[in-house]
Formats: structure tokens, C-alpha cells, sequence
């Protein structure tokens, strides 16, 4: 692939900066998170943010790429996503066609009884190790802002409960591994995953119902040493994901 454009830069009437927001009025300590502060001094100076991404591609559409992966639209007005370099300007479809080739063996499934806003967090990181698919169980509506738009290119499907869910796991040949604090769990730290498998995860407040739990041929647990009880399972996921790919990924 081509160098990519740099993006554009500012002129001194600050052509090619995105528009700001106004800065948010000041708290009652008199200085706002979201201001910069020196020393013992207060500036009106907002923090403004690197622009992500590529601007057009320079020249016109006579010294565009050829490919049917690349996106006429974003080559003409630039590529803002949050996506690796090596997919700049391709189309959403052509992204997720080249991830489905080489997606991994393992899949992720949250239970989501009372809108969970973990799952968004979750089907991120699914995306970032690239698991198979995310599939949501219970409630279909989801809080997508954690995602990030992340969800474009992870496939998430839904099962209405924990029979429906275990009964298409199953037909896969997919085992269904819990990953819960209750008795008999055993640590993720001295487990072997299934290079084939579904890494199960419940509820924030309640963790997983015992219809699903009741369907998972194994449970694990992780490790902890602090005082508190469990940790927040959208942090619980991206730590038994990443066990997985320290098992079974091909690094480099």
C-alpha cells in the first residue's frame, strides 16, 4: 500500500483543525478538568486533541489506488475511523471481509439482563483480539457507546436466552467456558483454553445466571489479591481474551 497523506495542517486562519466545542464553564473550584493549568496560574486554554486519521488523498481522484477495497468517499474526503493504517480508505465491507479470513477460534458471550453498559467495552476488546463473534444473551438493545464503533467490524450476534445460546454453541462444537467467582471454579492462570471455544461472562451486579451456568462444561475464575471481591467484567473479559491469545494466537 501507498504512503498515506499526512493530514492536513493548520494555517494561521486555521484552516484544516476541526471544529472545537466550546469549553465547559468552569467547576466551583474555579478550574475545569478539561482546561489546561500551570503552575499556580488558571488558562483559558483548551486541550485540543490530535486529529486522527488521514486527510483526502492528495491529487484527485486521477491518483487514486486501485481497488475494489478502497472507498471513493473516504478517498475523496479523507479517513477519520478509528482503524489500524493498513485499512485507511478501504470500505467497512472490504475490512471486515479480510478480518473474516483470519478471525480466531474463540468466541465471547455476556448475558444481558438489565442493559449491561459493560457490553460495549467487551465487543471492543472482542474486536481488538479478534474473536470469532460476540454474542449478546437475553435483552437485544445494547449500550454501543463503549464500542466505539468497533461493532461495524465485529460481528455480534443475538440469543433470546441460555438455552437457545447453548443449544447453537453445541451445534458448533463450541464448549461453553464460564468465567465466574462461585465453588468449584478453578484459576484462568492455570487453565488450558480450547482453541475452539466460547469464554462466557454474566451480569455486572449479579454475574451468570445459573440457566446459563448450568449449560457451561467448565468454570474459571481470575486470580485476585486485593480486598475486593471481583472486578468489573468488562476488565474480567479483556483479561481472560487476552489469556486465550497468549495460549493460541500467532504473535509477529
Amino acid at each position: 500500500m501507498p504512503d498515506l497523506p499526512a493530514a492536513p495542517q493548520p494555517d494561521s486562519a486555521g484552516a484544516g483543525v476541526a471544529d472545537v466545542a466550546a469549553p465547559p464553564s468552569v467547576d466551583s473550584v474555579g478550574v475545569s478538568a478539561d482546561w489546561s493549568a500551570r503552575s499556580d496560574e488558571v488558562y483559558a486554554e483548551p486541550l485540543l486533541a490530535p486529529e486522527v486519521g488521514v486527510g483526502p488523498w492528495p491529487g484527485g481522484p486521477e491518483c487514486w489506488p486501485q481497488g475494489e477495497h478502497y472507498d471513493p468517499e473516504l478517498l475523496a474526503n479523507g479517513d477519520r475511523r478509528n482503524v489500524l493504517d493498513h485499512y485507511r480508505y478501504w470500505s467497512r465491507e472490504a475490512i471486515v471481509a479480510d478480518l473474516d479470513t483470519r478471525r480466531h477460534g474463540f468466541h465471547v458471550a455476556i448475558e444481558n439482563l438489565e442493559h449491561d453498559a459493560n457490553i460495549g467495552s467487551i465487543v471492543r476488546t472482542a474486536n481488538a483480539f479478534l474473536a470469532g463473534r460476540v454474542h449478546v444473551v437475553g435483552r437485544r438493545r445494547w449500550n454501543r457507546r463503549g464500542a466505539m464503533v468497533t461493532d461495524r467490524y465485529q460481528h455480534v450476534d443475538h440469543h433470546p436466552d441460555a438455552l437457545e445460546f447453548a443449544r447453537w454453541a453445541a451445534s458448533q462444537g463450541l464448549p461453553l467456558i464460564a468465567m465466574d467467582i462461585c465453588e468449584g471454579s478453578e484459576p484462568l492462570e492455570l487453565a488450558q483454553l480450547p482453541e475452539r471455544c466460547v469464554l462466557v461472562f454474566g451480569q455486572e451486579s449479579r454475574g451468570i445466571s445459573a440457566q446459563l451456568l448450568a449449560q457451561c462444561e467448565r468454570v474459571l475464575h481470575i486470580s485476585q489479591f486485593g480486598s475486593t471481591r471481583s472486578i468489573n467484567v468488562g476488565a474480567a473479559a479483556a483479561v481472560a481474551m487476552h489469556a486465550w491469545i497468549r495460549q493460541h494466537a500467532r504473535i509477529g
